[in-house]
This record gives C-alpha cells, sequence and structure tokens, in this order.
C-alpha cells in the first residue's frame, strides 16, 4: 500500500503547493504529503499488532490474565488494568510520533493526511469483518426458500473459508477504534 501512495502522490499532486499555517504561508513538496500519508499508515499497522499482541489468545499477556484469575477476581481486576494500562503504550506513541512528523512536514494539513493514511485499510477491515454473516446469510435463504441442495452446499463451502478471517476482522475493528482516538486527538 506504501507503493501505492507513493505513485499516487507523485502522479496525483502538484510538485508543490502553499498552505496556510496559523497565519503564514507554508510550501509543502508533494513528497512531504507521502511521507505524512505513510507515517499515519505505518502508525496504524503499529497499533493493529500491538492490538493483536494484547488481544489474542495466543500470546502471553492473555494468558496472563487467565492464570491472574487463580487467585482471586481482585487480582484479575488489577492486573487487567494494569494490563491495558500496559498496551497502549505503543500505540500512543505511534500516535504522538506521527503527529509530530506529520505537523513538523505539513502543519494541521499533514496530520489530516496522515489520519487518513492511517484509516486507508478500513475498507479491507469491513469487508473482512463482513463476509462471514453475509455468506452465513445467504445460506440461510437458500435454506428457507428451498433452494436445491446443490446451491446449499456451494454457499457450505464459503463458510469454513470465512472462519479464519474473524479475528482478523476483530484486530482491524480494534485499530479503527484507535484511529478514532487519533481523530479526537488532532483538534487538539
Amino acid at each position: 500500500m506504501t507503493v501505492g501512495v507513493a505513485i499516487v502522490s507523485w502522479i496525483a499532486l502538484p510538485s508543490s503547493f502553499t498552505i496556510f499555517n496559523f497565519g503564514s504561508q507554508k510550501v509543502v513538496k508533494n513528497w512531504q504529503l507521502f511521507l505524512c500519508v505513510g507515517v499515519g499508515l505505518w502508525a496504524g499497522l503499529i497499533i493493529g499488532f500491538v492490538t493483536e499482541y494484547y488481544t489474542r489468545n495466543a500470546y502471553s499477556p492473555v494468558q496472563d490474565v487467565a492464570d491472574s484469575y487463580r487467585t482471586g477476581t481482585a487480582t484479575n481486576v488489577i492486573f487487567g488494568l494494569a494490563l491495558g494500562y500496559k498496551s497502549v503504550i505503543i500505540p500512543i506513541f505511534a500516535i504522538a510520533v506521527s503527529i509530530f512528523v506529520s505537523f513538523s512536514f505539513a502543519a494541521m494539513y499533514g496530520i489530516a493526511v496522515a489520519a487518513l493514511g492511517m484509516l486507508s485499510t478500513i475498507a479491507t477491515g469491513l469487508a473482512i469483518d463482513a463476509y462471514g454473516p453475509i455468506s452465513d446469510n445467504a445460506g440461510g435463504i437458500a435454506e428457507m426458500a428451498g433452494m436445491s441442495h446443490r446451491i446449499e452446499r456451494e454457499l457450505m463451502h464459503l463458510m469454513p473459508q470465512a472462519t479464519p478471517l474473524l479475528p482478523l476482522g476483530r484486530d482491524l475493528q480494534l485499530d479503527l477504534r484507535h484511529s478514532c482516538l487519533w481523530h479526537c486527538l488532532v483538534p487538539l
């Protein structure tokens, strides 16, 4: 995706243009906007990987929370709260770095473009997340409509393909929530 953004930046944007930076004018080049989008894109990727690490049960943070329940509910609540605080450190730094880099290149416009870079993977995430329920509903409709068993059999082949996509869709939704948090911080 970074390569695609680079190509679009060099083809679609003028080589330089002027923006207003709190009353003064600033000349911004197309490669600077590419870097703003790239920083946002890579910050979103970092947030997604950190979210996956702290929320998937195959990794140690979730296993540690489960183990902390052996000593009691209060320990589990305290450990879960501490782990929740710990899990946002890297995303906050990723967002802060992307805001700093984007603002230094293109002021507030750079921050907005970086936010678009971070949100550019949303369409893919929503499509992955919607695939399972849509194929399930299609199978139910085919069954209720009394369609031939051949159609039901073909639709049942879609269901095992949708199952591995569910955790990926969850991770992308959590990435979207972190991105929305970033949008709340931008006006500050």
